[in-house]
């Protein structure tokens, strides 16, 4: 059984900050031969135009200019269209992705089922359980108590009495 020693939060930090410190010094570095190899490239590609000599040597050099745009915009305009094809094919295995997924759910309905039935769909033919919650209560024989009327009073008694006096102001 190997036994491994915890590294102390300081010794942690301090390596953190060395690793930071040569991924920085790596993206500095990528960054200058990026643009070292951009440099070498428009110089390749777009040596600067001759200026010197006559009129009909500089509408030459307009002309290699024009020839020299219009290859440019060809080759863009077919980057553009590779492009817009991968990312359509992208969307498109997208998509399969999600359907190889699964079958979405749909969305659940209501429906009215008893318990009993509930419980034989989900347990199928081991449900016994009789599930009449009436039948499994208590009968309760109720204790009538015979208290005299006159002590709690009739309210039939009362809105009659009531109404007797609506009608006395109704008729005055």
């Amino acid at each position: 059984m190997s036994h491994e020693k915890k590294m102390h939060s300081s010794r942690k930090h301090h390596l953190k900050s060395i690793m930071l410190q040569i991924a920085a010094n790596w993206i500095q570095q990528e960054k200058k031969s990026l643009a070292q190899a951009k440099q070498a490239y428009m110089d390749e590609q777009c040596p600067a135009p001759n200026l010197t000599g006559d009129h009909n040597a500089l509408l030459d050099t307009c002309r290699k200019l024009h020839a020299l745009i219009d290859r440019v915009d060809e080759e863009r305009y077919d980057l553009v269209t590779k492009v817009k094809k991968a990312d359509k094919e992208i969307d498109d295995l997208k998509i399969k992705v999600v359907d190889l997924a699964g079958v979405k759910k749909p969305a659940l309905r209501k429906v009215r089922m008893t318990a009993d039935a509930m419980l034989k769909a989900l347990l199928g033919s081991k449900h016994t359980v009789n599930l009449d919650l009436r039948a499994n209560l208590k009968q309760v024989k109720k204790d009538v108590r015979e208290e005299p009327a006159e002590a709690v009073g009739d309210w039939r008694k009362n809105i009659e009495d009531k109404a007797d006096r609506k009608k006395m102001f109704e008729t005055s």
